[in-house]
């Protein structure tokens, strides 16, 4: 029955997927399974009879003699997180469980290691902090926003109901942007996407033709070029597009010496707001004229000729793009 239990008890230990090493009062390594092997890269035979200290980082060499030390006298040791160094010298994030092993009289004869690689969870609590900061990050700016949406939009609405209004219309185009982004965890939109996502309130009562380039934008373009059109939208719905011609929205890049720059060009043949444009009054003159090109690193301007009403607006497109140095999330 002895013999039986400890057949077991041998197979158990082979077949852990965590690294399990005996060892002495003096440190000399007694076994070392399975686990062990793939975990540090050594075979069994390599390293029964050899220091622990083969596989402890010598900035970790102190820590190895206090758990021989406290393990002597008698103390429980809690489970910890360390490292130890591969057969290849790359470190190894662990987490560690000590156990005294004993004689049948009783007496301390050495000490039990059980080892579990931690590394993928390091690498995701790392992401998670990155992507903690960034959403933090993301919704400051998302309150500047709305509180600039909410000032501006007061001190230009003729009554609360207006103001009402207008405001959650603008926050809802808001919503409607990180709908876009909430659906691909934040790792970019297609530009195409998002200007049909933006325009389907307004095809209905106006055709809309689009074209240009396959482009992935980055979280801060989807929610600036998101707000752009917005304001582009509410506006030729206000003051009418003519039947005569429709909207066009089109963007291109073009290479400069100091990379590639983004120009999207928005165009429309209605002229009735023009003069309000060009004084640059109404938040959506400041969104489009001012917000939008400065967090794009860009600039845009206004055209008025041949009775259309154009909006362009450059920008580096290491600023539009994800992979391009963009703050997209990871």
């Amino acid at each position: 029955m002895e013999e039986h239990s400890a057949e077991r008890l041998a197979a158990i230990v082979e077949s852990s997927f965590d690294a399990i090493i005996s060892k002495d009062l003096s440190g000399m390594i007694v076994s070392w399974n399975r686990a062990a092997e793939r975990m540090f890269g050594y075979a069994e035979t390599e390293v029964v009879g050899k220091p622990i200290y083969l596989i402890i980082p010598d900035d970790k060499r102190d820590e190895e003699a206090d758990i021989l030390r406290r393990l002597k006298l008698g103390e429980r040791i809690e489970p910890f997180q360390t490292t130890r160094r591969h057969r290849d010298g790359r470190i190894v994030p662990i987490s560690i469980t000590i156990s005294p092993i004993k004689s049948r009289s009783g007496k301390l004869v050495g000490a039990s290691s059980i080892a579990r690689d931690i590394s993928e969870t390091r690498e995701s609590d790392r992401r998670l902090r990155l992507l903690m900061r960034e959403i933090n990050h993301r919704v400051k700016n998302q309150y500047a926003i709305v509180i600039a949406v909410i000032r501006q939009t007061a001190t230009r609405s003729r009554s609360i109901e207006e103001f009402e209004k207008r405001v959650r219309e603008r926050i809802m185009a808001l919503s409607h942007s990180h709908d876009l982004l909430s659906q691909v965890d934040w790792a970019g939109v297609r530009l195409t996407d998002l200007v049909a996502h933006q325009l389907q309130p307004f095809e209905a009562l106006q055709p809309v033709q689009i074209s240009g380039p396959e482009i992935v934008l980055d979280a801060n373009a989807v929610l600036n070029l998101g707000m752009a059109f917005h304001e582009l939208i509410m506006n030729a719905m206000r003051f009418g597009v003519t039947d005569g011609g429709s909207i066009s929205v089109t963007w291109g890049l073009t290479s400069e010496e100091g990379g590639d720059i983004f120009q999207l060009v928005w165009s429309e043949p209605a002229v009735a707001y023009a003069d309000l444009l060009a004084q640059e009054e109404g938040f959506g003159a400041l969104v489009l004229g001012k917000l939008v090109p400065s967090a794009l690193s860009g600039h845009a301007k206004w055209s008025f000729t041949e009775g259309l009403i154009v909006w362009k607006l450059t920008a580096p497109l290491a600023r539009i793009q994800i992979g391009l140095g963009s703050s997209a999330l990871l």
